[in-house]
């Protein structure tokens, strides 16, 4: 039995620096994987490490079966995309790591955290992050203190136009309700 060929879609997202390839392989078994600096993917992933080399490519985040690639202000689209496309379909076709174990391991969260902080990260585990996803984006959790929550903004959604909005109106709305304590949400 053959396995099936890599398929590499594209995703327009809302932040116009930002594209969303969709294949179909699991790559991130859970959460995101932002990277933003060739010498730290270079250790940790070494797909992220070739997109960040190809010109004009600032920002590669893994999801689960998603890659969000985000140029920079003067980086020519045509040719991130053109550059970006071949090189998922090639990593991916010749099966090669895509992240380590020891990159992995990192995503699970602090042990100690506070009841509220528990809450919100299952509040965002279990319906924000998977909806910001569809977008190319994650959001997750540094810290609750003073009534203030600090999050990430992470793939599409970090220097997004409706990133505010996202996270004043969607995300501090939605923990208000279920959390009392929450003051205020902001983006670290």
């Amino acid at each position: 039995m053959s396995e099936e060929e890599v398929y590499v879609s594209l995703d327009f997202t809302p932040n116009p620096n930002t594209l969303k390839y969709n294949v179909n392989r699991i790559l991130v078994s859970k959460g995101a994987h932002q990277f933003l600096k060739k010498s730290i993917a270079e250790k940790k992933s070494p797909l992220a490490a070739r997109l960040l080399s190809v010109p004009g490519v600032v920002g590669v985040m893994l999801g689960k079966d998603f890659v969000s690639v985000t140029k920079s202000e003067d980086g020519d689209w045509d040719a991130v995309h053109k550059n970006c496309s071949e090189t998922i379909y090639d990593h991916l076709s010749k099966k090669l790591l895509v992240l380590d174990a020891s990159a992995l391991q990192e995503e699970s969260h602090k042990s100690g955290e506070s009841a509220i902080a528990k809450r919100i990260i299952e509040i965002l585990d279990t319906e924000i992050r998977p909806a910001v996803a569809m977008d190319g984006g994650d959001i997750t959790f540094d810290r609750f203190e003073d009534g203030i929550v600090y999050l990430y903004l992470q793939g599409s959604c970090s220097g997004c136009p409706s990133s505010v909005m996202t996270l004043k109106m969607g995300i501090e709305n939605r923990l208000k309700q279920e959390i009392p304590e929450i003051q205020e949400v902001v983006s670290v």
